[in-house]
């Protein structure tokens, strides 16, 4: 009687799943089916011509968007587009370029060091006239962009106005394969500290971290900095790798979940450490997301850095690359992230949306206990949290809209036509007399110079004046707007402080290249000198 029970219940669960599976092959092909009959119908009966690619276009990206926004089509003709993504690579003369409209000049802002720009004598402030013998004049940005990129070993002419002198020749410039460094900048910062920024994951910059931690500990080295901030991540055998610098071989680092048991892999470290008993400190914030989290996540979880910053951006969505017919790919997440301890950082929830259509973030209530290798209580429901909370340093509205709005870069391309060179990123100040010429230049220029609070006040205004309610108001009104009247040079100096770091940062790349940027913004860096002075957890010893 109990072997009858047991495959009656066997059979009931095999038929379950089969009508399970039925049910979802029927639902495909149901749909499959209508959206065929549909285009049919609208190509027989609209009475316009289709446009079919964007339609098409239109219905796949709004069908994806129902899921997450990391699972999308890439067309082929984007695939230059994705490469840069991944590995932050491209065929090229390798420098940043500025044109601020269609009928001015084209300028080279900033040319990478080592680059075939550089190695042609580019600098900051040439002006591009021709690209190939097709006049800028007309072009926008991307226009030039794409016309200077190419297959590496090819070659474009360039006609440049040299910024000194103003002599102007054909510069014949062979295109490589240019990558943006993921390492942008690693040295020692103090005597005994070593300091990396990591500003991405990809390929092979595992091998770069590992140059950087041996150079430093030849140097000296007895604290290591690894600078995640603002890094959105990556490749995720790369996060392995990194890991796998600092904890015994055969540690695992992070567990990816998809459907069903058979699609859970754990990856774990294959090669030997450097070090697996320096002193880490990992800095965060949240902006650091998925491979940076797994960084994080597993040398918490295996008790080997203490974490610092913010509260990371919560990303633990792994995505894989599809092929697609004509050329396309599908970026579509195939499973979650979980640290050595169990969390799945991933913070929010695509699947159990609200009534409304939208995603929420996994409410503190709903997260749950986990332990380090030493027991320490760590939990999930989104992001790293760091083992020592820091506060990094707020910018006004002013500030922001003169980075955004490209007041800042303007500046420096004029500072530039008006100085040669400037001393090395640890010698050089901006002046007082250089500063008011910025303020002069930036308050001949318009943009919204307001501070939060005028926005504020002005936004107020506005809906008291839909509601009827401004004229009861007008006087105490009146009298607020003219204490908070404060012009463009007023609140430029008022907020000199805050300006003078990223100005001279900026010029400083010009002259220098962006390492010497790096370096110059790290004497500015509150939450690095806070990290610094914070206490850390002990170097536990390698076996827990």
């Amino acid at each position: 009687m109990e072997m009858r029970r047991i495959l009656a219940s066997f059979v009931l669960l095999s038929l379950c799943l089969g009508a399970g599976a039925q049910s979802k092959s029927f639902s495909l092909g149901k749909w499959t089916e209508i959206h065929s009959a549909i285009l049919k119908e609208l190509n027989r009966s609209y009475v316009d011509s289709l446009p079919l690619d964007r339609m098409e276009r239109s219905g796949v990206d709004a069908m994806l968007s129902e899921l997450d926004p990391y699972t999308c089509y890439i067309p082929e003709e984007d695939n230059d587009d994705l490469k840069m993504m991944i590995d932050k690579s491209y065929g090229g003369i390798g420098a940043v370029i500025y044109k601020p409209e269609r009928s001015g000049d084209l300028l080279i802002n900033e040319p990478y060091r080592y680059s075939p720009a550089a190695r042609s004598g580019l600098v900051c402030g040439d002006a591009v006239l021709e690209i190939d013998g097709v006049s800028v004049i007309g072009l926008d940005s991307k226009e030039c962009s794409e016309r200077m990129r190419g297959t590496p070993g090819s070659q474009v002419v360039l006609k440049v106005r040299k910024l000194r002198g103003g002599a102007v020749r054909d510069v014949r410039i062979t295109r490589e394969e240019i990558r943006l460094p993921s390492v942008e900048y690693y040295g020692m910062v103090a005597d005994t500290v070593g300091y990396i920024l990591q500003s991405g994951f990809t390929e092979g910059v595992a091998d770069d971290v590992r140059r950087a931690v041996r150079d430093m500990k030849a140097s000296g080295m007895k604290l290591l900095v690894l600078d995640l901030r603002g890094n959105g991540g990556g490749l995720l055998s790369e996060a392995v790798d990194i890991v796998s610098l600092f904890v015994p071989r055969g540690s695992v680092v992070v567990t990816a979940r998809g459907r069903g048991a058979v699609s859970a892999y754990a990856y774990k470290t294959q090669q030997e450490p450097v070090d697996t008993r320096l002193p880490i400190v990992v800095l965060v914030d949240g902006n650091s997301a998925s491979a940076s989290e797994i960084v994080a996540g597993a040398l918490q979880d295996l008790d080997r850095a203490t974490v610092m910053g913010a509260r990371t951006f919560g990303k633990g969505l792994v995505q894989s690359l599809r092929p697609l017919p004509y050329g396309g790919k599908m970026k579509v997440t195939t499973a979650k992230y979980h640290t050595p301890s169990g969390r799945c950082v991933q913070a929010i929830d695509y699947v159990h949306r609200l009534p409304d259509g939208t995603a929420a973030a996994i409410p503190d209530s709903l997260t749950h206990v986990f332990f380090t290798a030493h027991g320490r209580e760590v939990r999930d429901g989104g992001g790293i949290t760091p083992d020592v909370a820091l506060k990094s340093r707020e910018y006004s509205r002013l500030t922001y809209s003169l980075v955004v709005g490209g007041l800042l870069e303007q500046y420096v391309m004029e500072f530039v036509r008006h100085h040669a060179t400037v001393p090395a990123a640890e010698d050089f100040h901006l002046s007082d007399a250089e500063y008011e010429d910025f303020v002069a230049f930036a308050s001949a220029r318009e943009f919204d110079y307001r501070s939060s609070a005028r926005a504020y006040f002005d936004q107020m205004r506005t809906e008291l004046r839909k509601e009827g309610l401004e004229m009861e108001m007008r006087a105490e009104l009146d009298a607020l707007d003219k204490a908070m009247q404060m012009d463009k040079a007023q609140l430029l100096r008022l907020k000199k402080d805050e300006i003078v770091p990223f100005l001279e940062e900026e010029i400083v790349i010009r002259y220098h290249y962006r390492p010497a940027g790096i370096q110059l913004r790290l004497r500015y860096d509150e939450t690095l000198r806070a990290a610094l002075a914070a206490p850390r957890i002990p170097v536990f010893d390698d076996e827990p």
